[in-house]
């Protein structure tokens, strides 16, 4: 019994694990921490596959905006290259409009300008007359400024002047300045001083667009100072430079009103008849003239009612280095014998008028008023000189010289061109076309008889 109940004891005791189990239990350790390693690089595969993923995704999404912005600057290069290409061709249509606008205005100027000289020499002896020549001519004049204004502003902004430099004395730039300018001031009832170095002053310019810059320069002072008012010119050397001055005590400019006072259409308060009249175009003019010439213009103002200084700087030449050219004189019209003339405009009463002047100069004149008819005018009968317009009906000016110089044989005519046009492309144009010289309407009849002098006789 006791031996039972020690056996009966022993049962109730954990019974000792069996090595199967224990080798089970190493197996399924082992296999569960593999699993665990494998499920880690899983993870750590499937962590480094969203990372490719989403730096994949990052790079196509990076590849669409760079596309898209792509896309956006070609759009953004066609539209500038669109928009660059539309103001050019405006520009090209302002500057064509201006020229046949020009043109236009200028043909109707010319007969004008040969009546009113015909009426001085046909007329009797009216006292008014003189007079009334005199109001006629300021007129025109003052309309061609205007148009050669115009014209002058398109060429600006287009960047097509192109300056005709030699060495200028700054004496003889100010006295046709001056000279432009002074039926203005006289008109106004007011003096003009001029105050020049007491040496001779030099400069490498255009003469023709440093008189036009200084005579703005005069005729804006002129315009916008009372009647009876003094206006000054004045030059000084500093340094390498000659410092001009033209100084009025007329309306004076507003301070927020002096920074733009050199923009294209800029004026200052003006009453509501305009009585200053003007286009706002003129200053504009003078800064680009100066500035083409290296130099530069300012103004100065206290303000409305004090007066106006516009000072102009521009370089000089020194005297040892260059010589002043001088002015080739006109000769006195000869009485040798006169010319066989053929004049070719379409414009009757230009026609009509130039040629009654030639004939009082005693000339021999022969009208015609289309290309193909001075063509074949110029082929049968000997002319010494042929005034051609440009714009003419059937064959324009270039064209008829152009056919009469290929046809003709023998001693050709000298021809000059008469013309509304203006552009420096016309003026090449006519020389390539033969014509010997370009005269711009209204063409004042002592130039042309001139020229007749000069290059003809």
């Amino acid at each position: 019994m006791n031996d039972n109940a020690e056996t009966g004891g022993q049962a109730g005791s954990p019974a000792p694990p069996d090595r199967h189990d224990q080798r089970w239990q190493a197996l399924h350790d082992k296999e569960l921490g593999d699993l665990r390693d494998v499920i880690a690089q899983l993870l750590i595969q499937l962590d480094h596959l969203q990372r490719q993923q989403d730096v994949a995704q990052a790079r196509e999404s990076n590849v669409i905006q760079l596309r898209e912005a792509n896309e956006h600057l070609m759009l953004a290069t066609f539209s500038a290259q669109d928009k660059q290409a539309d103001a050019e061709a405006s520009m090209q249509r302002q500057t064509n409009f201006l020229s046949m606008l020009a043109h236009e205005l200028r043909n109707p100027l010319q007969p004008i300008a040969y009546a009113n000289t015909l009426l001085g020499k046909l007329a009797g002896n009216n006292p008014e007359l003189p007079r009334l020549q005199a109001i006629i001519e300021r007129q025109m004049n003052h309309m061609t400024r205007l148009i050669d204004d115009l014209l002058d502003a398109s060429r600006i902004s287009s960047g097509k002047i192109r300056l005709d430099k030699s060495i200028l004395s700054l004496s003889d730039i100010v006295g046709l300045a001056a000279e432009a300018s002074q039926p203005g001031i006289d008109k106004r009832q007011q003096q003009l001083q001029i105050v020049l170095p007491p040496l001779p002053v030099y400069i490498d310019g255009d003469r023709i667009r440093l008189v036009q810059a200084l005579s703005n320069l005069l005729n804006n002072a002129s315009k916008f100072s009372p009647e009876n008012e003094t206006i000054v010119l004045s030059a000084e050397l500093v340094g390498k430079s000659v410092q001009i001055k033209v100084c009025d005590n007329g309306m004076g400019i507003a301070n927020e009103l002096q920074p733009f006072i050199f923009d294209l259409f800029t004026q200052g308060l003006q009453s509501l008849d305009r009585a200053q009249g003007g286009l706002g175009i003129g200053l504009t003019l003078v800064r680009s003239l100066v500035e083409m010439h290296g130099g530069t213009v300012r103004v100065l103002s206290s303000g409305i009612g004090l007066g106006s200084t516009f000072t102009v700087l521009l370089p000089l030449i020194a005297p040892d280095e260059q010589t002043e050219l001088a002015t080739l004189p006109l000769p006195p019209l000869s009485t040798q014998r006169p010319l066989n003339i053929l004049l070719v405009e379409d414009n009757l009463d230009a026609a009509e008028t130039l040629s009654m002047l030639l004939k009082l100069a005693g000339h021999a004149v022969r009208q015609c008023h289309d290309g193909v008819t001075a063509v074949e005018l110029a082929l049968k009968h000997p002319y010494d000189l042929i005034i051609c317009d440009i714009g003419l009906p059937g064959l324009d000016g270039f064209t008829v010289v152009e056919r009469i110089r290929a046809t003709l044989p023998g001693k050709q005519p000298f021809f000059v061109a008469a013309s509304g046009y203006n552009q420096e492309q016309d003026r090449a144009r006519a020389v390539r076309s033969g014509f010997d010289h370009y005269l711009v309407k209204p063409v004042a009849i002592d130039v042309l008889l001139a020229l007749i002098e000069l290059h003809v006789r």
